[in-house]
Parts: structure tokens; sequence; C-alpha cells
């Protein structure tokens, strides 16, 4: 939102600008809180620690019932990775001053489109290529023909669902969070607040689990063919 005032926008209002030092921004935030929870390990986890044992419990918990807990592990690297990106990028949007990279259509299809190359990947090495696309063509080989188009269009709706929920939520919070300010700036700040910063929460905890689903559709085919 170039018409939005930015801390960065100071130095540039050139929008892919924003976006790659509001994407920088994010990483670091991330890197310096994995690294302060991994800088002084201890049996009894404390402040930054704590708090990080806690989200890969949680992501683990999540993807336990979705997937299993073995494979929940396995892939906990890319989900919590990916779910902790998403959150910081899109809390930093609601501090004035700064803008969500995840309101940029861009950001969001990088990401989903991360997320559809793995879970293919990890379906075609596990299962082959073969087993793998077989599996598109339904369990009848008198509807494959139809079947085969349908679940390709499937897959790919899965990059537009993806990228656009969180880009449209997170966009319409930021408008929302903008017009807030412009109307009642002194007084309005803690509802909004509070609403977008569960929401925020909300957005990386459905994306998270859609990427946990979309594992669980590609690499489990040989357990449900039993």
């Amino acid at each position: 939102m170039n018409e939005v005032f930015t801390f960065f926008g100071i130095l540039s209002e050139n929008h892919t600008f924003l976006l790659v030092i509001h994407t920088l921004l994010v990483a670091l935030i991330v890197l310096w809180f994995a690294k302060s929870a991994t800088a002084a390990m201890q049996i009894v986890p404390k402040g930054a620690q704590n708090v990080a044992e806690s989200y890969l419990g949680g992501v683990i918990e999540m993807g336990k019932d979705v997937i299993g807990e073995d494979l929940a592990r396995k892939y906990l690297p890319l989900v919590a990775t990916i779910g902790l990106v998403v959150l910081v990028a899109n809390l930093i949007g609601i501090i004035p001053g700064f803008e969500s990279p995840t309101s940029n259509i861009n950001f969001t299809l990088a990401l989903a489109l991360i997320v559809f190359i793995y879970y293919n990947y990890e379906g075609i090495k596990k299962n082959g290529v073969i087993h793998y696309f077989a599996h598109f063509m339904g369990p009848e080989k008198l509807l494959a023909p139809l079947m085969f188009p349908i679940e390709i269009v499937s897959h790919l709706s899965r990059i537009i669902s993806l990228s656009f929920r969180l880009f449209g939520n997170i966009k319409g919070d930021d408008l929302f969070l903008a017009v807030i300010l412009m109307l009642a700036p002194f007084v309005a700040p803690l509802a909004p607040f509070a609403l977008l910063t569960f929401s925020a929460l909300l957005q990386a905890f459905i994306f998270m689990i859609l990427t946990y689903v979309y594992l669980a559709g590609a690499v489990t085919l040989s357990e449900e063919t039993l």
C-alpha cells in the first residue's frame, strides 16, 4: 500500500523494494528468534527456548492427527518454518509503519509453490512416479480419462487456494487497520489490534495444517491402497 506510511518508504516508495525489505526483516526476526532459542539450551527451558519448544510441540500435535507422529516430526522443519515466517509476516503489518509481506500476492504465491513442489516431490519419492500419478486416475480404470484432468486441476488449484486465501485475508486486515487508524488513531487501536492478532495466528495455523494435509495425501498412497 504505497499510500500508507511505512518507515522504509522514506528510503523508496517502490513497492518491490518495500516487499523485499520487509521480507528480509521477517527473515531476520525469525533467525534471531531461532538463535535466541538455541543459544543456551537448558534441560528446563526458559525464555525463547521455552517458547520455541512449546511452538514445535504444538506443531507436532497438530500434524499427529493428520499424518501420524512419525511423519509429523519428519516434516516438522518445513511446516514449523513456514508457519513461523507466515506468523511474523502477518504480525509486523499490525505495527504502524510496517507492511505485511503476506499482503503481497508474490510472497504468498512463493510460499504456495514451495509447498506444492515439495509435497509432490515427496509423493513421487515415496511412491514412485507411476504409482503416484496412477492415484490421480481414480479407483476405476473406466473413469481415468475423466478423473485424471480433474485431479490435475484440483492439485493446481491448491496453489491458488493457499496463496489467495492468505493474501486476501491479510490484505483485507491491512486495509481495515489503515481505515481505523485514519478515522480514530487515538481511540480505536486496542480492539482492532486484538482482532488482527487473532487473524494473524489463525492464518498461520491454516497454512500449516493445509501443508500437513497435502503432504499426507501425497505420501500415504501406499497405505490407502492396502
